[in-house]
């Protein structure tokens, strides 16, 4: 597994739910307090947001996914929060549900740091990608109220940033998240969490980028969600490299991938309106 490079310190980790949540294994240790680790600009000048999620096969949450995400999309002139969500014993719709409690943290927080809760764009990398893609294509069925002030807030993203994301759990999907997620599952509810076929005329515009050469998540997974977005008319922008392995992150060892950043800032900004 890589090792985040940054040195970056959250401002604030804020726990999503009042409670710690139980995996309903029965072992106390299994029981996670799912966080949202803030890294806001301060400057006093309005930003957009970005919401990360780090992959991890719905088992684990890859770091080198998350605060060095935040730190590259700072620079960029986004504030940044990183997600620590719950993965496996936990299964659906634990994690969905982590994640649109997430966003609509993010929005009620929105003036504490002089945040645009209208442009939030989601980030997921791997099975991180499937969590973010789930927030915006499950966002009618999945819920996630606490019975606070923050569920007033919408839970549905403005854009999606997607890198080697998980998709589908069909034949070129990604049958280890497919297990963790699912579990029993998984048999029954394949096709309907296989989010190519979620995709429909309320989908936000979304950035993906992938690997042709990725043997961990097939680049199909880009190509099927791509295909979908073009079928309903959404905007989408989509950037295949010729060469990488799974789990590239910010691809520091790769100069002509390690662009993907800026290639999706610009689609936020020309595509989504963002202020960028």
């Amino acid at each position: 597994m890589l090792e985040p490079r940054s040195n970056l310190k959250p401002l604030q980790s804020l726990p999503l739910w009042p409670e710690r949540c139980s995996a309903g294994t029965g072992n106390i240790e299994d029981d996670y307090q799912p966080m949202l680790d803030c890294y806001p600009l301060e400057d006093g000048q309005p930003h957009p947001i970005l919401v990360i999620f780090p992959g991890g096969a719905y088992r684990f949450r890859a770091q080198h996914e998350g605060v060095d995400i935040a730190e590259r999309f700072r620079r960029l002139g986004c504030h940044a929060f990183v997600v620590q969500y719950r993965t496996a014993p936990y299964r659906f719709p634990e994690p969905q549900r982590d994640a649109f409690r997430a966003i609509r943290l993010v929005r009620q927080l929105a003036d504490r740091w002089q945040m645009l809760p209208d442009c939030l764009a989601v980030c997921g990398f791997s099975a991180g990608g499937h969590l973010a893609a789930s927030t915006g294509t499950l966002f009618e069925e999945i819920n996630a109220d606490a019975g606070d002030a923050a569920d007033g807030f919408d839970m549905k993203p403005n854009a999606m940033i997607l890198g080697y994301p998980v998709i589908s759990f069909g034949p070129n999907g990604h049958e280890g998240s497919g297990q963790n997620l699912l579990g029993e599952k998984l048999e029954a509810e394949r096709k309907r969490y296989s989010l190519e076929n979620r995709v429909g005329a309320h989908t936000p515009p979304t950035f993906l980028w992938h690997t042709a050469t990725d043997a961990g998540v097939p680049v199909e997974n880009s190509l099927m969600f791509a295909a979908a977005l073009r079928t309903h008319q959404r905007p989408w922008g989509l950037h295949v490299f010729p060469d990488g392995v799974h789990g590239l992150g910010l691809a520091p060892e790769h100069p002509d991938i390690a662009v993907w950043p800026e290639l999706a800032r610009d689609f936020l900004r020309d595509q989504c309106g963002f202020p960028l």
